[in-house]
């Protein structure tokens, strides 16, 4: 399934000493700089490690978050902003800028744009395994507001989250079919991620076309071809109730969003932008479809030729499916607790007062380097076979 899904690069960050020259001053103080320092490498390593799994990922978030929120919440027992959230400039890029890097001096941006870059592993991890993890963060607002078609910016963060709840949808659809379910629940949740797709794809309208083309025929093509889904399963559910002549113009409407959905397969890959160019055309799970829809209308025609001399509707029915169960639903993410480290007494050793003078000292700033991802092949045993 690596060629079924879309997937836009890792964001990439220029390296972080955390050497506050003088301002840490005791023993503790600096061990949670240098622990900051390892700790911070080895999530990034965990990105492009090709042995990483969820719960690695999970513990080298958690040490790492568990230290720079010593950095952000109040220690000293006051409602004042912790004197340390701003003393670090970090340098992040987007997904949809290329390696061009925006930089804020801010533990916040720090910390939602690690997560952010975690969620994005998760989404990678998750189309080898078919899975459904994701995270949705809840942080504090950041100071300097994000800019538009940054990764922090509202759409693009609204868009990763609804494509996240629609794919995690595909695997119900894929095991419905797979447990044959019965015709009404399949194409009603078909429906439902159509319509995720669909709201993805809106989301994204008022984006630059250049960082945004790429991405939005991804959605579109997902969006016609569960549209297919939906109108051939209902076909089926009509013809079960004997309404021969709607189910056929339902199977009409589904050949329709499938040839659609091949265009547009041809359309995205053509289309130039950021991440890698999924294959669903060539996907079993869509050449299936394609089949599945001719068989079930040549029955339906074969069928009121012979028994129910149906006139076939000018217009298409009109969806309006729930699906009574099997819907996707987001896992919430809760940060670590604190690092038992970041105490008030360790805090109050940290000297803002005595980092000025040693301005000179600081090292020339790194280039941020794209993140080389590896190129993972499809695992054969992931407990849910879409095909």
């Amino acid at each position: 399934m690596a060629h079924w899904f879309h997937r836009n690069p890792l964001k990439a960050t220029a390296p972080v000493s955390f050497n506050f020259y003088g301002v840490a001053g005791s023993p503790a103080a600096n061990k949670i700089c240098n622990d900051l320092r390892t700790t911070r490498a080895r999530l990034l390593d965990m990105f492009t490690d090709v042995t990483c799994n969820p719960e690695i990922m999970k513990s080298a978030t958690d040490a790492y978050f568990s230290l720079l929120q010593g950095f952000i919440i109040s220690l000293d027992g006051t409602t004042q902003e912790n004197k340390m959230r701003f003393i670090q400039n970090f340098k992040w890029t987007d997904t949809l800028q290329g390696n061009i890097p925006s930089a804020q001096q801010d533990a916040i941006f720090e910390l939602a744009s690690m997560a952010f870059n975690v969620a994005i592993w998760y989404t990678k991890f998750a189309s080898r395994l078919a899975g459904k993890e994701k995270y949705a963060v809840h942080i504090p607002r950041l100071i300097t507001p994000a800019e538009k078609g940054r990764d922090l910016e509202p759409r693009v963060i609204d868009t990763y989250i609804i494509q996240c709840q629609a794919e995690a949808q595909e695997v119900t659809i894929a095991r419905a079919i797979e447990l044959k379910h019965n015709a009404t629940l399949v194409a009603a949740l078909a429906f439902e991620t159509a319509n995720f797709y669909q709201k993805a794809d809106h989301t994204l309208n008022t984006l630059e076309p250049e960082c945004s083309s790429k991405w939005r025929k991804y959605l579109q093509l997902k969006l016609h071809f569960y549209m297919a889904y939906a109108y051939c399963y209902h076909g089926q559910t009509l013809l079960a109730g004997d309404k021969c002549g709607e189910a056929i113009r339902s199977l009409q409407e589904a050949e329709k969003c499938y040839s659609r959905a091949e265009a547009l397969c041809k359309e995205y890959r053509q289309t130039k932008g950021p991440g890698t160019t999924a294959k669903p055309s060539e996907q079993l799970f869509f050449l299936k479809l394609g089949g599945l829809i001719k068989n079930t209308l040549e029955r339906c025609q074969r069928e009121n030729g012979f028994i129910y001399f149906h006139k076939v509707p000018a217009e298409a029915p009109q969806l309006e499916l729930k699906a009574s169960y099997g819907l996707a639903e987001p896992v919430p993410f809760e940060l670590p607790p604190l690092s038992e480290q970041c105490t008030a007494e360790v805090y109050t050793t940290f000297d803002l007062t005595k980092g000025a003078k040693n301005d000179k000292a600081k090292p020339k700033e790194e280039e941020v380097r794209p993140m080389k991802e590896p190129d993972l092949k499809p695992q054969k045993d992931t407990g849910c076979i879409i095909s």
